[in-house]
């Protein structure tokens, strides 16, 4: 099952506050630092009482996404109760939540052995993304280091008896691979069995245990699968070298077929069955417009289930490994994920929708009914305030088949009368998509700031196709940068908004989006706040980790190419600063791997030295957004506080 397009994420961010403070002078802007702790702030002012009296409860809302299953029928769960995310024991439907990992750090994913009551977790440092796994024993409670310190490890699997496991692992500077095979219960037996440069990755282990499922990522519409020989390290490609994108894959119980989703021959991605022995490719699931997200095989091999992504909704459906007639199952309308079989007759997943937080559910197949493992606080606030986006289309720049193009976008709006604020929030990726899933941010803003928040997926956004995910490659990055600007207009139609107070608003690739944004269309914003943003994608490929440096020149262009060089510095945000005249507000985090800090001070430096106005928040504790509850608290108070200064509100 795709961890990729399977997992529900949940976005964090920034920063700041008071102490040592001093002044510089950038041109004409004075900058008054003030740091506390890990936070450090520029020009922010200290938030009023009343501000923070009414963010507690919005920052106080939980989510709860589902880990796994234990062998005496409960479930782990991962949950946050004080700074991060950590996995706790629930032993009974809406039982207590028992929590049994206490790191500063967050828990990034969680694999439970098989036949045991183990269970294999990965955390990183900072938010560096050097990520380690630990094996812990939940009859014992102790905690065992699987993987070696200053490493970046992932994808890790387990082999049908639980005694192995592979992962692989990226070293930093490096762009290679290594492929790791290792004895669970003796570490010291860890074994590269292949080593290559590229997105190389681990998906199964074959039932027998000898053999790997192998994939090789090369870009959203580009990627490969093989077998690797365990033994004498041999590799067998198993897809052709074509523009074809394959997601997930495991192999029967037989060892003979591998199932796994492509976009072969088609606009949207599908379930195929590929016969090992013969090459035979099935398809086994129906002709839709929209991708099959990601299949599980229950442990019997008999039963499948697929997960359908309809415009950011998900609808999961039952059928078996011969294609049978599928059976939607009753899942209540959201965005659901973490999907995992226990046994051949119960599945567990988490379900989010926009106006309840994520929580645990398991679907019985015996009498189809779901029950509810978790029931996350939401801060006190009343369910009922939340509101429902609508799903909106918009036409934007150029035609399809002779008509205005149509950018699907999810609009929430406030239920007062007269003309409201806009904040447009971008999401990043780019080969990422808006989902209507719970966000206590946007619910804030529309329920105490009055603003009307648009969540547009622009071309270059995964879920509507292979072509409308092609639409902002190389030369036509800006074209998604148009789509945000034909939206402004269209906003600018509309009788409940004000079309002289629209901001922009992003995180990593939405970050440089933002400021692109700024860039293209500062006459018609009030402002912007980018969050772990590109301000220069010459200087991003410089900076970024050698394990991402490839794969991202397959989307942002190849700057070692004079032409695509040429291009990236015209459109670079940061060689257009002076175009930006509206307040700015950038926020990074210190450890960030993937957009390294470089991106955000160069680009404040460069605004300043124009007499721009900037806010900078830095968290010397975080990475690419921000995990930790105070950072993410200290960040909603200033987004606040800048939010009310660029619209005037009281």
């Amino acid at each position: 099952m795709s961890n990729k397009k399977f997992a529900l994420f949940c976005a964090g961010a920034v920063i700041a506050l008071n102490c040592c403070i001093f002044h510089t002078t950038f041109a004409q802007e004075a900058v008054k630092e003030v740091k506390k702790g890990n936070l450090i702030t520029q020009n922010v002012p200290e938030t009023p009482a009343d501000i923070k009296e009414k963010l507690i409860q919005y920052q106080n809302v939980r989510g709860a996404g589902l880990a796994g299953f234990t062998p005496d029928g409960g479930v782990l769960i991962t949950t946050r109760f004080a700074q991060t995310n950590q996995v706790h024991l629930v032993k009974t439907p809406l039982g207590a939540r028992n929590q049994i990992t206490f790191y500063d750090e967050r828990i990034l994913s969680v694999e439970t052995r098989p036949h045991s009551k183990q269970f294999v977790f990965s955390k990183d440092t900072g938010g560096d993304e050097f990520f380690q796994y630990f094996l812990y024993d939940l009859e014992t409670g102790k905690t065992k280091q699987l993987t070696e310190a200053g490493t970046r490890n992932e994808n890790l699997i387990f082999s049908k008896d639980g005694k192995k496991i592979a992962y692989s692992v990226s070293r930093s500077g490096s762009p290679t691979r290594e492929i790791m095979v290792m004895d669970i219960d003796n570490p010291a037996s860890a074994k590269m069995v292949y080593k290559a440069d590229g997105g190389y990755g681990v998906y199964d282990f074959s039932p027998d245990g000898k053999k790997l499922l192998m994939g090789k990522y090369i870009s959203v519409q580009k990627s490969e699968r093989g077998i690797l020989d365990i033994e004498s390290g041999a590799y067998t490609p198993i897809t052709p070298k074509l523009e074809v994108s394959y997601d997930g894959g495991f192999f029967s119980n037989d060892g003979n077929t591998i199932y796994l989703t492509t976009d072969e021959n088609s606009q949207f991605a599908y379930g195929v069955a590929l016969d090992l022995k013969t090459e035979k490719r099935t398809r086994i699931t129906p002709v839709q417009n929209w991708d099959v997200a990601g299949m599980a095989a229950s442990e019997s091999g008999n039963k499948l289930l697929y997960v359908v992504n309809e415009g950011g909704f998900s609808k999961a459906y039952l059928t078996d490994t011969k294609g049978t007639a599928p059976k939607e199952l009753a899942i209540p309308n959201g965005v659901s994920g973490d999907f995992k079989w226990n046994g051949d007759e119960q599945i567990g997943f988490s379900l989010s929708s926009a106006t309840t937080s994520s929580d645990a559910f398991v679907y019985s197949l015996a009498d189809n009914k779901i029950t509810r493992w978790t029931e996350s606080e939401i801060g006190g606030l009343n369910p009922k305030t939340f509101v429902e986006p609508k799903l909106i289309n918009y036409p934007t720049f150029d035609k399809v088949n002779g008509k205005q193009r149509q950018i699907p976008a999810f609009i929430y709006e406030p239920t007062t009368p007269g003309k409201h604020p806009v904040i447009i929030s971008i999401h990043g990726g780019p080969e990422s998509q808006s989902t209507p899933s719970f966000s206590s941010a946007y619910q804030y803003w529309v329920n105490e700031l009055g603003a009307v928040v648009v969540v547009p997926n622009v071309r270059g956004s995964n879920g509507y196709g292979k072509e409308y995910v092609s639409l902002d490659n190389g030369f036509k990055r800006e074209d998604s940068v148009k789509d945000i600007g034909a939206l402004i207009d269209y906003l600018g139609t509309l009788p409940n908004v004000d079309k002289d107070k629209i901001a922009v608003y992003g995180g990593s690739y939405g970050g440089y989006m933002v400021l692109a944004s700024m860039t293209n269309f500062n006459d018609k914003l009030a402002g912007g706040v980018d969050i772990v943003g590109i301000s220069n994608f010459v200087t991003f490929l410089k900076n970024t980790q050698g394990y991402r440096v490839d794969l991202r020149r397959v989307e942002y262009g190849d700057e070692r190419d004079p032409k695509m060089r040429e291009f990236q510095e015209k459109i670079a945000p940061l060689n257009n600063a002076q175009k930006i005249t509206k307040p700015m507000f950038v926020i990074q985090g210190a450890n960030d791997p993937r957009v390294p800090r470089s991106e955000a001070e160069q680009m404040v430096t460069k605004i300043r030295a124009n007499g721009g106005k900037v806010w900078y928040m830095l968290a010397l504790d975080e990475g690419h957004g921000f995990s930790k509850k105070n950072n993410r608290d200290a960040q909603r108070e200033a987004e606040t506080l800048f939010f009310k200064e660029i619209f005037g509100i009281k």
